[in-house]
């Protein structure tokens, strides 16, 4: 295997390894289990925007260079920065962190210790979480080295059976549009957003290895990415399959957690549910360790100092602590209304940022503020919120039925800010402008 093959692969696994958070288990089968019949269809929507974004967002990162500036910074540099740390606290203490200690106690501590306390439970996680974050370990990268494949190993077996033994035949749910269904659940994956951090410690990885031209990071993370891609779409679409063969056997109201520890249970009994929350609940605190340590980083690098990184990673287990005890549910009921605010926003971005160097600053100043302001009124409508004749008017714009409202907006206010900027520079470039 020459060089250049084996890093693609090594930076491939890495890329998955980062995306394919514990926490990510429990969205796929209770998709499949919601949609039934229909599951195959929420599945293209779901690897739209829980796979395919995400692996765009590590090209579209590759190209602006690893750098979060020069990716949103053509809207504003202020705006780059508000931006990243919507996204830090989003994938840190607001959601991704406590959902990872809500994932533990759910799926790992509660079916084998019924008897302990949500919060005595979340305590403990986020006291080792802390412990490993202050003083960095070499177990850390063990445990992670080891997990991820033993936590691949369990899931694979489980897919491979339950599609080999179906434990029942997908039923009819009766949910209206599918496609459109699994494109916004995918959104609570986060991982478009996570994809925008994690470009950058690709790309050093790359540099570090000789990689020095900007064509060869590009083309080698996206091969990269292929790889990444190619795994997280045999596990999403297993597990979603999965949840659809269950669609007739439990209870409609089953939660999440509940979902893939009874799926676990049917076919491989209590052996593998034992396997299956011991090593959920160790992948669980890699990844709050990391993404602690992200938030703590982001904070002390935007102040330059002024927020020191340990009072700040400790602010952030706390308030992860706090939030973890309301449970997976709630947590996700709270992250709704702010991914369909902030989702959009970077697949414009994305979108834009692959397109080209052509496009000019206003191009992605009214893509930008055409899908801010109508995803807005989309996440106001989802806490019906009323909203009066603007609400009116945009749930009657095209796709609004689908969740893409935004499209339209996005596409007229850049367009006619770029006109406006050539016809500026035009005016400009005349002859009457010189004399």
């Amino acid at each position: 295997m020459n060089k250049e093959r084996k890093d693609i692969i090594v930076a491939g696994a890495a890329l998955f390894a980062m995306f394919f958070g514990a926490g990510n288990l429990i969205f796929p089968p209770a998709l499949g289990f919601l949609s039934g019949n229909a599951w195959f269809l929420c599945m293209l929507g779901f690897f739209i925007t829980g796979v395919g974004l995400p692996i765009l967002g590590v090209a579209a990162l590759a190209k602006a260079e690893g750098s979060l500036d020069h990716f949103a910074g053509r809207v504003s540099p202020l705006f780059a920065k508000v931006m990243g740390t919507g996204i830090v606290l989003a994938i840190g203490p607001l959601l991704a962190i406590p959902r990872t200690g809500a994932t533990v106690f759910e799926i790992g501590i509660k079916p084998l210790f019924p008897g302990v306390a949500p919060l005595t439970a979340s305590i403990l996680f986020f006291v080792v979480t802390l412990f490993f974050v202050l003083k960095p370990s070499t177990i850390v990268d063990k445990i992670g080295k080891y997990l991820t494949p033993a936590l691949l190993l369990i899931i694979g077996m489980i897919i491979i059976k339950g599609v080999v033994n179906p434990m029942g035949h997908p039923v009819d749910k009766g949910l209206a549009q599918p496609l459109a269904r699994g494109f916004i659940e995918g959104y609570q994956t986060m991982d478009a957003l996570a994809s925008i951090l994690f470009a950058g410690l690709i790309l050093s990885s790359l540099v570090a290895k000789g990689y020095k031209t900007m064509e060869d990071q590009i083309k080698l993370t996206c091969k990269a990415g292929l790889i990444a891609g190619t795994g997280l779409m045999l596990v999403y679409g297993g597990l979603l399959f999965l949840g659809a063969t269950a669609s007739g056997m439990f209870d409609t109201g089953i939660t999440k957690a509940d979902l893939i520890v009874s799926i676990t249970n049917t076919i491989f009994g209590a052996a593998g549910q034992t396997a299956m929350c011991l090593a959920v609940s160790a992948a669980c605190l890699t990844t709050a360790i990391g993404l602690t340590a992200v938030v703590g980083t982001w904070f002390e690098k935007l102040t330059h100092g002024k927020l020191g990184y340990e009072p700040v990673v400790i602010v952030t287990t706390i308030f992860s602590t706090l939030i973890s005890v309301s449970g997976i549910e709630k947590i996700v009921s709270f992250s709704v209304p702010l991914l369909i605010i902030a989702y959009p926003i970077v697949i414009v971005l994305i979108v834009l940022t692959l397109l080209g160097d052509k496009l000019g600053s206003p191009a992605f100043k009214g893509a930008v503020a055409g899908t801010l302001v109508v995803s807005v009124f989309d996440a106001l409508a989802f806490l019906k919120i009323g909203t009066g004749a603007a609400g009116t008017l945009v749930a009657r714009l095209p796709f609004s039925d689908s969740g893409f409202a935004w499209i339209l907006p996005s596409i007229l206010c850049a367009v006619v800010l770029e006109l406006i900027r050539s016809a500026k520079s035009l005016n400009l470039s005349s002859p009457a402008a010189r004399d």
